[in-house]
């Protein structure tokens, strides 16, 4: 499966600071729980490809 197929799965997406100086997406979906974190540089690049693919889908309309 590709990031273009479409699943009926649904989840919840949490995000913010850890107090370890963290940023982490806490993803809960069904009885999955998936924390990631990432130090605060890796989040801004995250946050950046975040918005270079909303630009881009946005593009596509």
């Amino acid at each position: 499966m590709g990031i273009n197929d479409e699943r009926d799965i649904e989840a919840n997406l949490q995000i913010g600071p850890t107090d370890q100086g963290m940023v982490r997406l806490f993803i809960e979906a069904g009885s999955a729980e998936i924390p990631m974190d990432f130090e605060p540089e890796e989040a801004e690049e995250i946050a950046e490809e975040i918005m270079a693919a909303a630009r881009a889908a946005r593009a596509r309309k």
